[in-house]
Parts: structure tokens; C-alpha cells; sequence
């Protein structure tokens, strides 16, 4: 059984850190590129970061660019994403999602598992 359980999200003011972690299990985790995505109260899910399955390429949104930070340990299964400096407007739900390609889209519907993702709140 495939499962992406996020973890790490509460509550953070304005310019701290979180670090969320996304823990894979039920595929091969090394096979798959991941992605991290959030959603706002009222908007649609977004990209946010994403990373090759070796670690060795990732993509950014100019959104988070310089702040935030995505790794990987694949031994481990597991998926990082560093957020520094955060902003208000950083406040979502943020997702894990994994895509069985040697490459990173940004498309949401090209990701094919999903986790149920975890809250973070950023408050000025």
C-alpha cells in the first residue's frame, strides 16, 4: 500500500523555520521524483519545490526561491523541505507527491501519489 504521510507543519511567525518531512513507503522511493505542492484557503494547489530521485536536480518556484530548501534521503525514504524566512502568505497546506520520472514537473496532475498533506501557519 503506497503512502506519503507528511509531518512537521503548526505554527511559525513571520522570518522563523519549519521543516517538514514526508515519509515514503509501498513503492520505490529512489524510482521517483518528488515534489512538494500547497494549497491556501480558496486557491488551487500550487507547485513549490521538487526534487530528482537522485537528489541531484531540483526546481524551484520564484516564490520560495532563496528561502526554502528540498533534499532527500533516499535510505530512508523520505523527503525534506526546509522553510526559512517565512511569510503570511506561506500559510497552506503543504503536500507531498511523488512521480515515477527521471524528471520534475510542475504540473500537479502529472504527480501520481499524494500525501494528505500538513498545516502550516505563518503569522506576522
Amino acid at each position: 500500500q503506497v503512502q506519503l504521510v507528511e509531518s512537521g507543519g503548526g505554527l511559525a511567525q513571520a522570518g522563523g523555520s519549519l521543516r517538514l518531512s514526508c515519509a515514503a513507503s509501498g513503492f520505490t522511493f529512489s524510482s521517483y521524483a518528488m515534489g512538494w505542492f500547497r494549497q491556501a484557503p480558496g486557491k488551487e494547489r500550487e507547485f513549490v519545490v521538487g526534487i530528482s530521485r537522485s537528489g541531484g536536480d531540483t526546481v524551484y518556484s520564484d516564490s520560495v526561491k532563496g528561502r526554502f530548501t528540498i533534499s532527500r534521503d533516499n535510505p530512508k525514504n523520505t523527503v525534506y523541505l526546509q522553510m526559512n524566512s517565512l511569510k503570511p502568505e506561506d500559510t497552506a497546506d503543504y503536500y507531498c507527491a511523488a512521480r515515477g520520472s527521471a524528471l520534475v514537473p510542475m504540473q500537479k496532475q502529472l504527480y501520481k501519489y499524494w500525501g494528505r498533506g500538513t498545516q502550516v501557519t505563518v503569522s506576522s
